[in-house]
């Protein structure tokens, strides 16, 4: 009956793991990872560099407008910081997250607005920032814009606008889709000073925006996949009721349709923006 005999095992003694000692263990730091929207890899976030492109697939990061501005521009000085609303919202909540909207994007709204200048080169330069309630268009974004091309004709200088947004701010209303007529006219008016106007769409340009002044510029640019369009893909889809390929709207196939002008690379951004400021003579009156 030894086939049934009961082996012996080793006995293995517990120990009791001091909690207190895994204070002293490696740890990985917050914040130092990120993950690519576009490839989903996990990058370093110092290997993505000044510019925050993934250095794996080359995707361009959204970034806010300090920045932006930190990598394009050679000086800026900022306008109109201090625009307050004309008319008060009463939507539910708004001001608790015009609040944290303003924590998050370090910012105290949607635009930043100055006068900037590359090599010898000035101009109005406006950076919208999709931080900031996903760079929503309301009274005080559509007040600065409108007074940037007023500036510019004031000053003779060329405008330059890199957008982001989700478009009109639902919360404003009426008040939010009356800004989109109040630009176009600024825009219009700063055409016929006989002044240059840039557009250059970053990820995602849509919504009113798309429908006004973002494809109003004399030359439009946009980012490498930047989403460019008026309504949202799904939207779209479900309208249609058909799907969509992947790169709809995005920056590439907006530019075979021929809406936009040239796709650039962002490091390749700067010196592009000065060649067309330079081409077009406006830029050294200021």
């Amino acid at each position: 009956m030894g086939l049934f005999r009961k082996r012996s095992y080793i006995t293995i003694n517990r120990t009791k793991v001091d909690l207190s000692e895994q204070s002293e263990l490696p740890t990985v730091p917050d914040g130092k990872w990120v993950k690519c929207p576009s490839c989903d890899k996990i990058v370093y976030k110092e290997d993505l560099g000044s510019l925050k492109v993934c250095p794996h697939c080359d995707a361009h990061f959204r970034i806010n407008a300090a920045e932006r501005l930190a990598i394009t521009v050679d000086a800026f000085q900022e306008l109109f910081e201090d625009e307050e609303p004309k008319v008060d919202v009463a939507f539910p909540g708004y001001e608790a997250k015009l609040e944290k909207a303003s924590k998050v994007a370090k910012e105290n709204e949607a635009v930043t607005v100055g006068v900037a200048t590359i090599g010898e080169e000035s101009f109005i330069c406006c950076v919208m920032n999709s931080f900031f309630m996903m760079g929503s268009m309301g009274q005080v974004v559509g007040e600065k814009i409108t007074k940037a091309f007023q500036e510019g004709i004031k000053r003779q200088l060329p405008v330059v606008i890199f957008t982001a947004s989700g478009g009109a701010r639902m919360q404003e209303g009426i008040f939010s889709l009356m800004q989109m007529a109040k630009i176009s006219g600024a825009v219009e008016e700063h055409h016929q000073a006989g002044l240059f106007y840039l557009t250059v769409l970053t990820d995602p340009t849509t919504g009113g925006v798309t429908a006004s002044f973002a494809m109003q510029g004399d030359i439009i640019l946009a980012e490498p996949k930047a989403i460019v369009g008026f309504a949202g893909k799904r939207v779209v889809e479900q309208t249609m009721n058909q799907k969509l390929p992947d790169d709809f709207q995005q920056a590439e196939t907006v530019l075979e349709q021929g809406f936009i002008d040239a796709v650039v690379h962002r490091k390749e951004m700067k010196k592009m923006i000065h060649r067309l400021l330079v081409l077009h003579g406006k830029g050294s009156n200021a």
